[in-house]
């Protein structure tokens, strides 16, 4: 080692890194470590020998400070220590804390940092405490497989993404309306149903009703996490009607995209964000989706598909095909029935557009007048010539 270090003091600076490359290689150890020990004529010692600062809070600190922690609620060390200075004493009075005076000085003066190293052991047990308490079904979640947009079958007429949209307000305590929106990822037909609550029974009839207002047939029905609707009784139901049933990933939501764009267009943009919590609103809602909107959105409403992406220097550019109505996209494929066409036809030929958006503003305005009646503000002059999309912004300037 000597030598070594003889050499290593004479050589050069590549020379140097030559020594250092070796040295390191065949004995591994730390680089810097090595620097030090060819440079400075450094006695290392061994563990046994070197000085270790003893221990200032033994056991008799560490509980009383458990004991603290827990009664605050588990705060970290730098908010602690401000707690350990004013409150000790008076904790000590009221008989919360049994400590001597001695602990109690040594309370006063540990620093946030000890504090933090002290309370490891305590952090640790609660949180195997944690680690063991029940959680979601995880039989349910391993038999329902994960897919991602990309994985689901876009080409398949009755892959259907299902989701809730919550018109809460600003407030989710109690029973409000949820909307229960559902897409076809080929076409774009959309189906909506308000419900009541987030009842897992109610979200079965919803996803039932809207099934039945489907043109085509359902082949795979694809929710998020949630669990309204991810259940036994929606895993029973896909099993009892042969559906194909895939969950996204959780706190993926573009995994469910497709219904997540609708939720902005055909729920967002009529409703607004107030919030609805009593039948008739529901019933006003429901009124909405079963008529005037779902045949305004799914008839007169184009809609853009993605094609692919292209990256150029850098940037990607989007390629959409040509917009197309969900009705007209049924018609030109071949994978409806001449019969559901034929439906489709008469249905689309005794639709009047204007009238419909006419009827759908109509009914967002009345659905305004008993939100205002219901909060007991003063009834709001609405121009008629308002449409629903004006309507639901002074729903939100009344957040």
């Amino acid at each position: 080692m000597k030598t070594l270090r003889e050499e290593y003091l004479k050589a050069s600076k590549k020379g140097k890194t030559v020594i250092l490359d070796e040295y390191c290689k065949r004995t591994k150890e730390e680089r810097k470590y090595a620097i030090k020990k060819f440079r400075y004529k450094v006695k290392l010692k061994n563990s046994e020998e070197r000085k270790h600062r003893p221990n200032k809070y033994r056991g008799e600190v560490i509980s009383a400070l458990a004991d603290m922690w827990e009664i605050f609620d588990h705060p970290c060390g730098q908010r602690l220590k401000i707690l350990l200075e004013d409150e000790t004493d008076k904790l000590r009075r009221l008989g919360e804390i049994k400590c001597s005076d001695e602990v109690a000085r040594q309370l006063k003066t540990i620093s946030s940092a000890t504090i933090d190293r002290r309370l490891t052991h305590q952090k640790e047990v609660l949180s195997l405490n944690f680690k063991y308490l029940k959680k979601r079904d995880m039989t349910l979640l391993s038999l329902v497989p994960t897919k991602t947009s990309v994985e689901l079958d876009r080409q398949r007429s009755g892959s259907i993404q299902v989701d809730c949209v919550e018109h809460c307000g600003v407030s989710a305590s109690g029973e409000y309306v949820n909307s229960l929106t559902t897409v076809d990822i080929l076409f774009g037909w959309w189906e909506g149903e308000a419900l009541m609550g987030k009842g897992q029974e109610r979200a079965l009839v919803g996803i039932k009703k809207c099934r039945r207002r489907f043109p085509t047939e359902w082949k795979e029905i694809h929710p998020d996490n949630g669990t309204n609707i991810l259940n036994w009784h929606i895993h029973k139901y896909a099993q009892d009607t042969k559906l194909e049933l895939s969950r996204s990933r959780a706190y993926k939501k573009n995994d469910n995209c497709f219904v997540e764009q609708k939720n902005s267009t055909h729920v967002r943009k009529p409703f607004g964000y107030l919030r609805f919590d009593s039948v008739e609103e529901q019933e006003i809602m429901n009124d909405l989706y079963r008529n005037e909107l779902r045949l305004f959105k799914n008839f007169f409403q184009p809609v853009m598909k993605l094609e692919k992406k292209v990256r150029m220097r850098g940037k990607i550019h989007r390629k959409y095909d040509v917009a197309k109505t969900p009705y007209k996209r049924m018609m030109e494929s071949d994978q409806v029935s001449a019969e559901v066409k034929e439906k489709l036809k008469k249905v689309y030929d005794s639709l009047n557009p204007a009238e419909l958006k006419r009827q759908i503003d109509t009914k967002v305005k009345y659905l305004y007048k008993v939100y205002s009646k219901k909060n007991g503000s003063k009834n709001i002059a609405i121009d008629k010539k308002l449409t629903a999309s004006m309507v639901s912004y002074y729903m939100i300037q009344q957040l």
